[in-house]
């Protein structure tokens, strides 16, 4: 379906748009990244644009017509996010922390929950019957 909208917000994940009926709709990333142009523009003038929302579960989702097409930006290459050097380091700063805790006792999460649980048993105890 087609609304009038205009964009009330411009971030890293997306943008917010205000559709004319007051509701608020999201433009997923993607999107924004294809056409920034377009919604910086409408930010900036608060003009309203002509687009297609769509329901994903409860909330509307807000995309440009296909008719309104800019220039497609080719997707930004990703990352590659392994770096031996940081590995390495990190494994020794594992191993390093390895001999922190007592072999003979449990590990500091289980014992963080043993106190939680006698500390409730300690309350519950307290408790008197109704």
């Amino acid at each position: 379906m087609t609304v009038s909208g205009t964009v009330i917000n411009v971030h890293h994940h997306g943008a917010t748009v205000r559709l004319a009926d007051g509701t608020l709709a999201s433009v997923p990333a993607a999107e924004l990244a294809a056409h920034r142009s377009t919604f910086v523009a409408g930010y900036d003038r608060r003009t309203p644009l002509e687009l297609v929302v769509e329901r994903r579960g409860r909330h509307p989702v807000a995309f440009l017509p296909q008719s309104v097409t800019s220039p497609q930006t080719p997707p930004l290459p990703v990352p590659v996010l392994i770096d031996p050097a940081f590995e390495r380091r990190l494994g020794e700063y594992l191993k390093a922390t390895q001999e922190w805790a007592p072999a003979d006792r449990p590990e500091p999460a289980e014992r963080h929950f043993i106190r939680k649980k006698r500390r409730a048993a300690f309350f519950e105890a307290r408790k008197k019957p109704t």
